[in-house]
């Protein structure tokens, strides 16, 4: 990986921290819960887009740090209530208990309510701060709410919901329901690295130009190392989807062509990021996205 991209990774872990070293003793336990699942961390690849693509932009950085701390924080509030029995009843996520098998159901439930509102809290924070204007942080609120709501995320958990027994789900309901579920908020990353740097129309279009073809091939991606790769390296139960009936890229393409379409899609991706000077590290990071094991 790019020494610019391991950079950005400690700054992120740092940053993200923060937010839990201040509480009140007597419901430390909801800070405890919220910060459990912000450490099992995964890859940290949309916080790691948006300081990319405030970089390529040729932005500073550090006035996308907070940007890219909310959406990680929304990221990992979807997660926690996507394990829950009453979705898709996850017993582990990242190789760890899901965090309402430690903490119960009504904390959990909370603790994705806590990130959520501290995505935009953390927000707001830094811009009464100074570290950016009041138009940046107007921008970054609209764009992280529309495309993690119901026009975008959660309307993509929906369409997975009323798809859940449906093994006939055709190639153009996947890539709807991918394209919210996992693509907008992909693409509220790379705007929000954009909106940082106050970059033009230009690059805010190709920004999601790109994040549209990342965001489905990791989808697809994701369905190939389901059944092709292993608990130990994925931390989750692999070959879940199979066994529940649910039609995937996979069932529908096999792996072989669905690798081809991963490929396919990462070079449209690395194509619109041409537009952008600075823009090495985030092509390495995209093929490494591509070509992932875990």
């Amino acid at each position: 990986m790019h020494s610019k991209t391991e950079k950005f990774a400690e700054l992120i872990n740092e940053e993200l921290y923060k937010y839990f070293e201040s509480y009140l003793d007597n419901y430390k336990v909801i800070f405890d819960s919220m910060r459990y699942s912000v450490e099992n961390g995964g890859k940290r690849v949309r916080p790691l887009l948006t300081l990319l693509f405030c970089d390529a932009c040729g932005g500073n950085v550090l006035q996308a740090l907070p940007l890219a701390c909310a959406v990680e924080y929304i990221h990992t509030y979807s997660l926690i209530h996507d394990d829950l029995p009453c979705m898709d009843d996850d017993d582990y996520r990242r190789g760890k208990p899901s965090n309402h098998k430690v903490y119960g159901e009504a904390f959990a439930l909370l603790a994705g309510d806590g990130l959520l509102t501290a995505a935009f809290e953390r927000i707001t924070d830094w811009q009464r701060a100074g570290l950016y204007s009041a138009d940046v942080a107007v921008k970054a609120i609209y764009a992280l709410s529309h495309l993690a709501g119901s026009r975008g995320m959660i309307g993509g958990q929906v369409i997975d919901l009323l798809n859940e027994n449906n093994a006939d789900a055709d190639f153009e309901t996947l890539k709807l329901m991918d394209n919210l579920k996992t693509g907008a908020l992909i693409e509220a990353a790379c705007t929000l690295g954009c909106i940082a740097a106050e970059a033009d129309d230009e690059k805010m279009e190709a920004a999601a130009e790109f994040a549209q073809k990342i965001g489905l091939a990791f989808q697809i991606k994701d369905d190939i190392l389901d059944v092709t790769s292993s608990l130990e390296k994925l931390g989750k139960m692999t070959g879940s989807d199979a066994q529940n009936g649910k039609s995937t890229y996979v069932t529908l393409l096999g792996v072989e062509e669905c690798q081809k379409l991963v490929d396919k899609l990462t070079e449209e991706a690395l194509s619109a990021l041409d537009v952008f000077e600075n823009n090495d590290a985030l092509k390495e990071y995209a093929e490494y996205l591509a070509k992932r094991d875990c």
